[in-house]
């Protein structure tokens, strides 16, 4: 039997006799292709498509201003939870993402990056505008109030503790450290660990770029 080369066919065996099942490329065709090996994606991150959480949310920005996921629909959007105080990995992060903009070239403006606090109690707007800043002047903080952030930690599945310091002002913040990114329908599609560098992030966002 003659199979096309981009259908790799899965044998049963059955005592003496083998089998094979392929799909016909017909309205007419019957038998039923048998998966023998997993789904490839065109992503390097884990694709996430279709899944029901990290849905909109209502919060201010770092200038007052109330924001939606939904405001950013046409671009790809890429969130991540983290904190002002934070030592290494928020700072690395966002540094990441400052690069993946500038691999973007032409399509950079096509790139909308949102930092949103788990520390809502230090992380003033005017904090956050400031830390912005130092990463790239596109780039939003968003600030949950603390009676918000449960609920939005929750619907991103994303893990936060407060971790006591020294003194009451001195605790640091344990947390969720990768990146969900969202197509230009603003549906979140990929999760990005930490770690992961800018041009594997920058890859994945073309991809969904070219099939916006």
């Amino acid at each position: 039997m003659n199979l096309p080369t981009s259908v790799k066919p899965c044998y049963l065996h059955t005592g003496r006799r083998y089998f094979v099942q392929t799909a016909l490329l017909s309205v007419a065709s019957v038998p039923l292709m048998l998966a023998c090996s997993p789904v490839v994606t065109p992503f390097k991150s884990t694709d996430v498509t279709g899944a029901t959480f990290a849905q909109d949310f209502r919060l201010k920005d770092h200038n007052g201003n109330p924001r939606r996921l939904a405001d950013f629909k046409g671009k790809i959007v890429v969130t991540f939870f983290g904190f002002t105080h934070c030592p290494d990995v928020c700072p690395t992060s966002m540094a990441t993402m400052a690069e993946v903009k500038r691999l973007l070239g032409d399509q950079s403006e096509r790139l909308q990056v949102l930092f949103i606090t788990v520390d809502p109690e230090r992380d003033t707007q005017a904090l956050l505008k400031e830390y912005m800043a130092n990463f790239d002047p596109s780039f939003i903080a968003l600030r949950p109030e603390p009676e918000e952030l449960k609920d939005i930690a929750a619907g991103f599945k994303i893990y936060y503790k407060k971790v006591p310091g020294s003194t009451p002002t001195s605790y640091t913040m344990d947390h969720s450290a990768g990146k969900y990114i969202f197509d230009t329908e603003v549906r979140v599609r990929l999760f990005s660990p930490y770690g992961t560098d800018a041009a594997t992030i920058a890859s994945d966002i073309l991809v969904l770029l070219s099939k916006a």
